[in-house]
């Protein structure tokens, strides 16, 4: 196993479908968290999924609580806006689960300030209109960061 990639209640089925095929390229589950703004059979979804469906692992669950239950001893980074340290500044592990959250809010406030030690960000212009990148964007940084650290494995 490489890493793994958690959405928490995505809204845009363009974004997911992006996300898919990074996943399916570098060998990453995608964890989804419900509700999704979206049905998995969304034409958009696919198309965006193009032929990459059958190269990706995708697991569902009904909370967030669900997935930190299955896998109490992984290590979790929480991707917002609000951290102080960036996606580079920490140190990924096999095995590492990386969370985004929705597209119009992010992740929970809470969520946030109970893990503020494992809380990154992607570094950006400072300036207030330039609230955040767009979620398949900002997937493919962090993703690509962390399989730089641990050494792209079973990539050529």
């Amino acid at each position: 196993m490489s890493l793994n990639i958690v959405l928490v209640e995505p809204e845009i089925p363009q974004n997911t479908g992006n996300i898919i095929r990074s996943c399916a390229a570098t060998g990453t589950t995608l964890h989804l968290v419900r509700p999704l703004g979206f049905c998995m059979d969304d034409k958009y979804l696919k198309r965006a999924g193009l032929d990459y469906w059958d190269l990706v692992e995708i697991k569902y669950y009904d909370s967030f609580d669900e997935i930190r239950e299955q896998n109490p001893d992984a290590k979790f980074f929480y991707s917002t806006t609000k951290a102080k340290q960036t996606h580079s500044d920490v140190k990924y592990e096999e095995n590492s689960f990386i969370v985004f959250g929705k597209e119009t809010k992010g992740l929970p406030e809470s969520l946030i300030m109970d893990n503020l030690e494992t809380a990154i960000r992607i570094p950006m212009v400072d300036i207030e209109k330039a609230r955040s990148l767009n979620l398949s964007n900002s997937v493919a940084i962090v993703l690509f960061e962390a399989l730089r650290q641990i050494g792209y494995p079973n990539l050529r």
